[in-house]
């Protein structure tokens, strides 16, 4: 079993901090419910350890950036490379955006 890391840009993906597109905030909002959006990133917390012992369980996303591997988990995409030591999550993308644009916004993958 590979080890996960994750980027900077995944982890304000599913931060807890002021902007809209920030998966527990989001989620807390709408449903009005902290645990809520707890659960849901506990989740994706879960689905992960399902990458790290088959890497290749994700659906090849090169039309989005070479040799990116991409996971379905409710409606969001978990975008993930895998290298000889790691996973390393990349992006954490609700699926209704437009993901080739979100995935590629310089903003979001600054460190």
């Amino acid at each position: 079993m590979k080890r996960l890391r994750v980027s900077a840009a995944a982890e304000r993906d599913l931060a807890a901090e002021r902007d809209f597109d920030d998966i527990w905030y989001y989620i807390a909002i709408h449903s009005g419910s902290a645990e809520r959006a707890n659960k849901f990133v506990d989740s994706i917390t879960r689905r992960l350890s399902v990458v790290a012992r088959s890497p290749k369980a994700g659906t090849i996303r090169d039309e989005i950036d070479s040799g990116l591997r991409g996971l379905p988990v409710g409606d969001y995409w978990v975008y993930y490379r895998e290298n000889a030591r790691y996973i390393i999550v990349s992006r954490i993308i609700h699926g209704s955006r437009e993901q080739g644009v979100a995935y590629g916004d310089k903003s979001a993958r600054e460190t």
